[in-house]
């Protein structure tokens, strides 16, 4: 599975681009990239966004991509005056779409997918000839040239943000394959037992009660001594320093 896996990537990415453009997009290739540098995924297909303008014919009750027309396409903003020049090219139904960006990514294992499951519904599709004949009025079409404008300006923010949350999630699943649990012992290193500390400080303080008795013996016997008068030896006194 690991080395059919590895070998569709090389395939992948070794071949020529089929796609009109036939390349990468600009404004998502630091995304495909990105993907395509971890071994667990790469991309087989992507779009940064696009406005198109595709004619799909009179015959056809509805417009598909796949063998129609392409009128106008852009992967940045555009201008009304596109717009209108590509509509007067029209000989069926032509539809106004704006696509947000999207990518196509193929994972090593389910766990890998469950990170790429991304959608989004930031799109636009208007009718704007039948049969060739316009359908609305130019300060409609100016109206709609605003719209997917925004709408470009909105999904290149998309972008962004999608590009360093997947950044932040890919490296915090590398921090986590590569972390070392603590040793079993570090913990009981650090915080002793409760049985532990009440035993030592029981044995510290029988040890500060039997100095006190020992220190208080002394001071009877230097200077109250057993019936004799006589002065102590210094040295005598001194044994309870030492």
């Amino acid at each position: 599975m690991e080395k059919r896996f590895s070998q569709r990537k090389q395939q992948c990415l070794n071949k020529l681009d089929v796609s009109k453009k036939g390349s990468v997009d600009e404004g998502i290739q630091h995304v495909v990239c990105l993907l395509n540098r971890r071994e667990e995924y790469f991309t087989t297909s992507s779009c940064s966004g696009r406005v198109i303008l595709i004619d799909g014919g009179p015959e056809r009750s509805h417009v598909q991509k796949k063998n129609c027309v392409w009128l106008f396409v852009t992967h940045h903003k555009c201008t009304s005056d596109d717009l209108i020049c590509g509509v007067a090219r029209s000989t069926g139904n032509s539809v106004l779409k704006f696509e947000p960006f999207v990518l196509h990514v193929q994972c090593r294992n389910l766990e890998n997918a469950q990170l790429m499951a991304v959608r989004s519904t930031h799109g636009l599709e208007v009718p704007l000839t039948h049969e060739g004949k316009l359908l609305v009025e130019h300060e409609y079409i100016h109206f709609l040239t605003q719209t997917v404008n925004q709408m470009m300006e909105e999904n290149i923010r998309r972008i962004h943000r999608f590009y360093q949350n997947l950044q932040s999630a890919l490296l915090t699943d590398k921090l986590q394959k590569l972390q070392i649990p603590d040793p079993p012992c570090s913990q009981g290193l650090q915080d002793p037992p409760p049985t532990q500390e009440i035993e030592q400080e029981e044995r510290n303080k029988t040890s500060v009660y039997k100095w006190r008795r020992k220190r208080e013996q002394h001071q009877t016997d230097c200077y109250h001594g057993d019936g004799d008068s006589s002065v102590p030896e210094l040295e005598d006194c001194l044994d309870l320093f030492s």
